[in-house]
Order: C-alpha cells, then sequence, then structure tokens
C-alpha cells in the first residue's frame, strides 16, 4: 500500500487556511498514487490551541471542516486521516477529544481519540481534553491500521522504564498491520534521535511497520521540526521527511522505502534551523514582514541579526546602533561591519543627549547618592525605548537579543534590553551562542567579524566593563545552569558534580532573584528540554532555592 505523511505547517487557529493546506497536499499525494494520507497531530486547527478550546465557536468551525474535508476528498478512493478536535459524546467528562478522524469516499468512517494526555513542560491537555478509551484499527489496503496520537506511543515498557501513565496504549491492542502516529513533536536539539530510537523498540517489539507523522513550523514559542518517517518492522527507518520545511513523504508499506532525507543532526545545525524557522514564522502568522533590532556589536545581537536575515531576508531587517560615552570604538566597527557582511539597513542614534536630559531630570531627586546600577540600567532602558519608538512609527516587530545564560541570572535590564516581541536566541546558552557564530562563518562566507568572536563579552554600560565582573567564566556558569535549570539537581548535587559550592549557592540565588524579569520577558523560541516560558513556572514569591 501506498501511504502519504503530510507533513505541513499549520497556523493555530486558521482552520480554512490549515483545510485548503491539508487539500493541497493530499491532492498531490493522491496524484503519486497514495491510497492513505496521513496528517500531523491537530492539524487543522493548529497545535496548541490551548484555551481557543474552551470556545464553542472554535469547536463548531473545527467540525464543519471536518465535514467539507468529506467533501473535498469524496471523488478519490484515497483515504486520509486527520489530526482534529472532536466533541465528547459521551456527556461525562471534558467536552472535547483530541481526535484522529479516518475518511474515505466521503464518509467519516472512524474516529479515535487519543488517550494519553500529557501535562508536562510545555504540555496542558488534561487541561481541554477528555482522554480516550479505547483502541482503533482500521481496515485499508489489505492492511490493519492501528491509530495512535502522539503521547500515546512514548509509554510504552519496551523503551520507557519508568512509564509516566498507569496506561499503555498498545499492550493488548487488537492486532494490526501498520501502527500510525500522528504528532506534533516540539523540536529540541537532539530529540530525533530519541524519536527513532523509540520507534525502533516498538516495531520490532510489535512486529509491524510504523508511520511518524510530525507538524511543522513555528506557532508562537514551540518549534516543530517535522522529520516524519516510515520504520520497518526490523527498526530501521526507510523513509524520512526534510526537517524545518513541509513536505509530502509517500512510501510503500510492502516495498523499501527510497526517500530517506539527508539530514544533519549536529547540534548547530539543527538549532540553526529551528530558530530561523521560529523567526519566519512567528513573523508570518502574526501578521509582521519586516523586524527590527539594536546592534551593540556583541555576539548576541551579532546572531540574532544574521538569523534574522536569513528567516526574512535582509532587506527586511533593520539594525539600530544605540553607542553611549561607554561604546567602544571597536564595537561600533564590528556592528557596521556585520551589517555591510548581512546587507542591512543601518541606523545610528547616540544616546548621550538622553542620558545627559535624564541625569538632569533625575539630579535633585538622586542628590547624595553616588551614581550605580541604576544609571547603567538607565541606559539600557534609554536603548529600549528608542527601539520601540522606531518599531511603532514603522510597523516593525522588535527582536530581543538576550541569551539564556543572561536570562537565566537575570543579566538583563527589564524594560531595556528586554524590550521586543521575540526573544530569538533566549533559550542559547552563552557558550552555544559562541559555537553557533562559529559554526555559522564555516558554511560559508564569513558574517560574523571575527575580534566579535575574540573580545570579551561586554554589556558597555560603565568603563571597562566586562560580563565576568559580574558572573562566573560562562563555561562554568553554563555547566551550573544546565544542571540547574535542566537536570533539576538540587544544589548539593551540583556541587558533587565539581562545580565549587560558593559559585553554585551564587547562582542559583540569581535564578531566583530573577523570576519576576523571566515573567514580563518575551516569548522565547523552545530549542532544549527546559526553555523559559509556559514550560516554566517557577513561584515570583518563593524562599525556595534551587
Amino acid at each position: 500500500m501506498r501511504c502519504a505523511l503530510l507533513q505541513i505547517n499549520s497556523t493555530v487557529g486558521d482552520i480554512a487556511g490549515n483545510l485548503e493546506r491539508i487539500v493541497d497536499a493530499f491532492q498531490a499525494a493522491t496524484r503519486n498514487g497514495a491510497q492513505l494520507c496521513v496528517t500531523p497531530e491537530l492539524a487543522l486547527v493548529g497545535y496548541p490551541p490551548r484555551d481557543l478550546l474552551l470556545y464553542q465557536a472554535f469547536v463548531e468551525e473545527a467540525e464543519c471542516a471536518v465535514l467539507t474535508l468529506t467533501q473535498r476528498t469524496a471523488a478519490s478512493d484515497c483515504a486520509l486521516v486527520v489530526g482534529t478536535v472532536g466533541r465528547n459524546a459521551n456527556g461525562v467528562g471534558k467536552p472535547v477529544h483530541n481526535q484522529a478522524v479516518f475518511i474515505h469516499r466521503g464518509i467519516v468512517m472512524a474516529r479515535y481519540a487519543k488517550r494519553l494526555l500529557p501535562t508536562y513542560d510545555v504540555f496542558d491537555e488534561a487541561r481541554y481534553f477528555e482522554p480516550g478509551n479505547a483502541p482503533r484499527v482500521i481496515a485499508c489496503g489489505g492492511l490493519r491500521v492501528a491509530l495512535t496520537v502522539c503521547e500515546d506511543i512514548w509509554n510504552d515498557s519496551a523503551f520507557r522504564t519508568w512509564p509516566a501513565y498507569s496506561l499503555e496504549p498498545l499492550a493488548g491492542h487488537p492486532p494490526f498491520d501498520l501502527l500510525v502516529n500522528l504528532s506534533a513533536s516540539p523540536f529540541t536539539v537532539g530529540k530525533q534521535r530519541l524519536r527513532e530510537e523509540m520507534l525502533t523498540a516498538l516495531v520490532r517489539k510489535y512486529g509491524v511497520h510504523a508511520l511518524y507523522v510530525n507538524s511543522v513550523g513555528g506557532n508562537d514559542d514551540l518549534i516543530f521540526d517535522g522529520r516524519s518517517m516510515h520504520v520497518s518492522r526490523d527498526g530501521a527507518v526507510l523513509s524520512r521527511a526534510p526537517g524545518f520545511m513541509e513536505d509530502v513523504l509517500c512510501v510503500d508499506i510492502a516495498a523499501p522505502g527510497s526517500s530517506l532525507a539527508e539530514d544533519d543532526f549536529t547540534p548547530e545545525s539543527e538549532m540553526w534551523r529551528a530558530l530561523v524557522l521560529g523567526v519566519r514564522d512567528y513573523c508570518a502568522k502574526t501578521g509582521q514582514s519586516r523586524v527590527l533590532l539594536g546592534l551593540s556589536g556583541g555576539i548576541d545581537s551579532a546572531l540574532t541579526a544574521a538569523i534574522a536575515c536569513e528567516a526574512m531576508g535582509p532587506e527586511n531587517v533593520h539594525c539600530v546602533l544605540l553607542p553611549s560615552p561607554y561604546s567602544s570604538e571597536d564595537s561600533l566597527v564590528d556592528a557596521k561591519t556585520l551589517a555591510r557582511n548581512l546587507s542591512m539597513r543601518v541606523t545610528t542614534l547616540p544616546i548621550e543627549p538622553v542620558m545627559r536630559a535624564c541625569d538632569a531630570v533625575l539630579a535633585q531627586t538622586f542628590a547624595g547618592r553616588a551614581p550605580d546600577v541604576t544609571e547603567e540600567n538607565l541606559q539600557a532602558r534609554i536603548r529600549g525605548c528608542l527601539l520601540m519608538a522606531i518599531a511603532n512609527k514603522f510597523g516593525k516587530l522588535l527582536l530581543t537579543t538576550g541569551n539564556k545564560s543572561e536570562i537565566s541570572v537575570g543579566y538583563c535590564t527589564i524594560y531595556g534590553d528586554m524590550c521586543g516581541a521575540l526573544a530569538v536566541i533566549g533559550d542559547v546558552y552563552k557558550t552555544e551562542v559562541f559555537r553557533l557564530c562559529r559554526w555559522l562563518n564555516t558554511r560559508g562566507r564569513a558574517c560574523i567579524p571575527e575580534n566579535i568572536l575574540l573580545k570579551p563579552p561586554s554589556a558597555e554600560l560603565r568603563p571597562n566593563q566586562t560580563d565576568q565582573d559580574s558572573l562566573p567564566p560562562y563555561d562554568e556558569l553554563d555547566a551550573i545552569l544546565r544542571c540547574l535549570l535542566e537536570e533539576r539537581l538540587c544544589t548539593d548535587a551540583v556541587v558533587a558534580a565539581g562545580h565549587a559550592r560558593k559559585v553554585v549557592a551564587r547562582v542559583a540565588l540569581l535564578v531566583r532573584a530573577a523570576e519576576f524579569k523571566r515573567r514580563q520577558a518575551a516569548p522565547v523560541l523552545k530549542i532544549t528540554r527546559q526553555a523559559f516560558g509556559i514550560g516554566w513556572r517557577i513561584p515570583i514569591a518563593s524562599r525556595h532555592i534551587l
């Protein structure tokens, strides 16, 4: 049987637009002889729809769209399995299911409701959905096809030694020949290898082929990398769709695959493609075509600018230099060189006159108090104010340029350099920023000036300032942050891993103290297991130190 994996880029809430994408992909697949087409999870409504699911009109529109799909595909002998929202007809529990709907020849032949509803990290599906209570096997092309949705296949004892749920959906399942899984699995660096290991364990256990169909595209802070695949019963990945782009992948279940997409699983390549896709889709799906950022001559804004140019085209990227009396000449030269390398538009606005005006206004109020971090933060807030004014005047989306290391410990100014609509590299540690920039320079023409890679990082808010005046060296800081944030280790465990107790305690205190800033920060593009945002829920008013 020829099957098509419809790896499409859905937009949350754009049910009509998503329907057209599904129909277009379906028609392309049928022209290629497909007998069964499968979309990703909730492809018709977009993932994650979150509180849109609480609106009855939204659910009704989704149900009407399913009927439209049956009509639009009725002339074909090809079946379609579409991910969508469906009403819970039991009258008990949550009003809707996360469903896979099987359509053939103009009729809804079967519905399957997702049985395992994740509530960890960025997921909150139990808030909205009622879990299904039964497996579903359908006959198609002479095969018995088992329908599953995303999390349903992640709790099998063949792969998971510590089950997250008491239910194992495939255990005791009616016999089947082909496992079909509709997924909306967000990207994190290295996750594709884990997916393939999981699917390999499953198909070998049950002796079946598997079709895994994943979403692609960015929706708010989440990025979906696609990489849909066909795994044979012996655990070989026979076909794989490309990462970070739409694709219609046709596979023959009874024949060896010939469509194994070449993919680069290096962390740098994955991070780069994910962040570019995240910026591009965030702008496209919010109706923005032009972006703005402050360019300091440092490595963070350099990487953010390079990502923005790749995502939007340099003609749609406007960078602003905002030098103060403490900005070095080297930084201005480096920033202008970067702008030329990337062919970006540049505006220079010295902020010294505004600094003097603020000092004059505050002189009486601050009388008798020496300058301190207040005046440093004021510079950042002046820059933020000017950038927001330009964004406002010309209808451009402001990108923030802070990295994960800074956001973690609060080495950033709220209402200053944190101003903006999207934190592009807010889930990229400082050491990874350097690594990614060096990798970028090896891809072709070196766009990041060498001096940016070599000079000590500095906010340049006072004379001769460097980041290491206030923070541990970034190699040490990032290693500690990974332990605290991603491994969820306590201070004693981080110390046992080889770090000085005094340094660990200070970093943990900084992380806690910065929580109020992060609660007001721009959305962060998620590329690691633990990003700041909806998946990070630490109380602000807490006396517990990590």
